[in-house]
């Protein structure tokens, strides 16, 4: 891929030298795709596709959580994973300033601010995992392990 076309996600994984395939999708510039399109286009399987989600905690705290796109986080499960009492998703107009990344092109890679990351449990079954690469139309799939790792990530069933 082009220097040009890297990303600061993908930047950040070479930095690191995690391995990593590239991805894009075609999309109208500034509109979210949703994650079983993006699946279906790049033609990987959506249990292995994943999407990152922000939530803030009872607390104020903010969580990430990364879950397959077919999927939809349960709240109940996603805080006790987070020992919170409750959390609830953040509003889209505080993304962007909360984590780097506009709504369609969260990356659960580079954030800001080191955030407390959760992944869904199957994240650590599967051979690769497919993330936003931190902007709409790109996508990155690497080791699972490895991107736990970088993010210091745990494991928990957070799905309905």
């Amino acid at each position: 891929m082009p220097k040009d076309d890297k990303t600061n996600v993908m930047r950040l994984l070479d930095q690191r030298r995690i391995p990593y395939t590239p991805h894009t999708y075609p999309h109208q510039e500034g509109v979210a795709v949703d994650g079983l399109t993006v699946a279906r286009t790049l033609g990987l399987d959506p249990e292995t596709v994943f999407k990152t989600l922000l939530a803030r905690g009872a607390s104020g705290g903010i969580y990430v959580f990364v879950i397959p796109v077919g999927d939809t986080l349960d709240l109940k499960k996603a805080a006790r994973a987070v020992k919170e009492k409750s959390v609830e998703m953040v509003h889209v107009k505080e993304i962007l300033a909360l984590s780097g990344y506009i709504r369609g092109g969260c990356s659960p890679v580079g954030m800001r601010k080191p955030y407390p990351t959760v992944f869904h449990e199957t994240a650590g079954i599967v051979d690769a995992i497919t993330v936003s690469a931190g902007k709409i139309g790109y996508q990155v799939t690497l080791s699972p392990a490895e991107l736990m790792a970088l993010v210091e990530g745990t494991e928990a069933d957070i799905v309905v």
